[in-house]
């Protein structure tokens, strides 16, 4: 009784999957077909518009080419376009591994076009196929369904948002050195193309984005173009405050401080530091790595990258007020002539904010010197990072223009003793020349 019991329902199961197999290949054809109707319909109305000439007009090109050459030969260029359009999403929804591979370079060729082509791709169900094909092991299946999901999120936030939908931030490689360039160049693209969604639509938190974009930027074998494209992708998402945490927890800061001291990423990991230093697990995960504040002060001695400089002023101003122990540090590192030497030479940006600083230092230099080791202005706590009062503020602000100009001063004067030395020793070389010359040409 048993048996004859399972056998209908199984049955009945398969007719089942059967029918509803069925009802998916007639409700995706059925789409299409109205879809290319209008577009024919559409069509043809520009072709009753532009055929409407004025009679003379009319007459005088009959001789030249026939109107009715031109209404037969352009439908058959468009139905052929429909036709390989319509036989590539065919191949792509119900053909084998390898019809899709062809069927996404072709999409990839297809969505190039314009918008409403990429936007007709979605509506027939393209992105969703196409999102399964980025989990498979092979290759070339990878590539062909990474670089077409690329074409179609430009310039759509609909298609964005049905790729994150249909899952792909879950399946991204979790093993990056398996990945050639060419498929790693297309998954940064695809992240970067993702990051101008909202939090709300994007989860960074839950999902491998983060994971992924660290593996990539940390790995020897990716070339500096990649590396650029995901530290974009992480200056985007450093744009929401709520992405903080999750930068932080997968080790942003530390990949961001090793990448900042290569000068051609320099500048766009400096950026995002800057996003991140201004929130308290950032600022906090900066201050427990072994790189700071030596790196940072490098590139203030960098000349030629002036945004490189003002960024890295920007985070020690920040890691710097009210914290006493963290200008200790900067201290110890040597930070005060890489600040004169930008307050001299730098830019008027990256000067202001050297400035500041130096202010900073000097004010703790009073405050160690205690009471009995001089004149006293006024006295500020350790922990605070600037003045204590509009009058202390003034005063220090002359003394700092005065140590500037007494640093100027002291480098004119030394520049001008090297120039007299060398003169007095030219001159001597010259007179001791003379001298052994008329010596030997003397007679007696």
């Amino acid at each position: 009784m048993s048996s004859s019991r399972t056998q209908p329902s199984s049955s009945s199961s398969s007719s089942s999957s059967v029918w509803q197999l069925q009802y998916m290949k007639l409700h995706f054809f059925t789409k299409i077909r109205s879809l290319l109707k209008s577009k024919a319909s559409s069509r043809k109305r520009n072709l009753q518009a532009s055929s409407e000439k004025p009679r003379t007009q009319l007459d005088s090109d009959m001789v030249a080419a026939p109107p009715e050459v031109v209404v037969v030969l352009k439908p058959q260029k468009d139905e052929n376009e429909e036709v390989v359009f319509q036989k590539t999403v065919k191949k792509l929804h119900f053909g084998s591994w390898e019809e899709k591979e062809k069927a996404a370079i072709e999409i990839e060729i297809l969505a190039r076009e314009d918008k409403k082509t990429r936007k007709l791709m979605a509506e027939l169900g393209v992105l969703q196929v196409l999102v399964s094909m980025v989990a498979s092991d092979v290759a070339g299946h990878q590539r062909a369904a990474v670089k077409a999901l690329v074409q179609l999120s430009h310039g759509t936030y609909t298609n964005k948002a049905l790729m994150v939908n249909a899952g792909i931030c879950s399946k991204l490689p979790k093993n990056v050195e398996v990945l050639d360039q060419p498929t790693r160049h297309g998954f940064t693209e695809l992240l970067l193309s993702l990051s101008s969604l909202t939090s709300t639509q994007l989860p960074v938190a839950s999902s491998k984005i983060l994971p992924f974009l660290m593996d990539i930027m940390n790995s020897d074998s990716t070339d500096i173009k990649s590396k650029e494209i995901c530290l974009a992708t992480i200056n985007n998402l450093c744009l929401v405050l709520e992405n903080a945490g999750p930068l932080v927890l997968n080790g942003a800061v530390q990949t961001l401080l090793n990448l900042m001291l290569a000068k051609d990423l320099s500048e766009k990991a400096l950026a995002s530091l800057g996003q991140l230093v201004v929130t308290q697990m950032g600022k906090k995960a900066m201050e427990d790595c072994l790189i700071f504040p030596k790196g940072l002060i490098e590139i203030l001695t960098w000349e030629d990258k002036p945004k490189c400089q003002e960024y890295a002023a920007y985070i020690l101003m920040v890691l710097a007020h009210q914290s006493w122990s963290q200008r200790e540090k900067m201290s110890k590192a040597g930070i005060v002539p890489a600040l004169l030497e930008v307050a001299l030479l730098g830019s008027p940006l990256v000067q202001k904010r050297a400035v500041k600083l130096l202010q900073w230092f000097k004010d703790e230099r009073n405050v160690r010197m205690g009471p009995h080791s001089g004149p006293q202005t006024s006295r500020v706590s350790s922990g605070m990072g600037s003045p204590m009062s509009p009058r202390s503020g003034e005063e220090g602000k002359r003394m700092m223009k005065n140590l500037v100009k007494q640093s100027l001063y002291k480098n004119m004067e030394m520049i001008t003793r090297r120039g007299n030395l060398d003169m007095e020793s030219e001159a001597c070389r010259l007179k001791s020349f003379i001298i052994s010359t008329s010596s030997k040409s003397l007679t007696y």
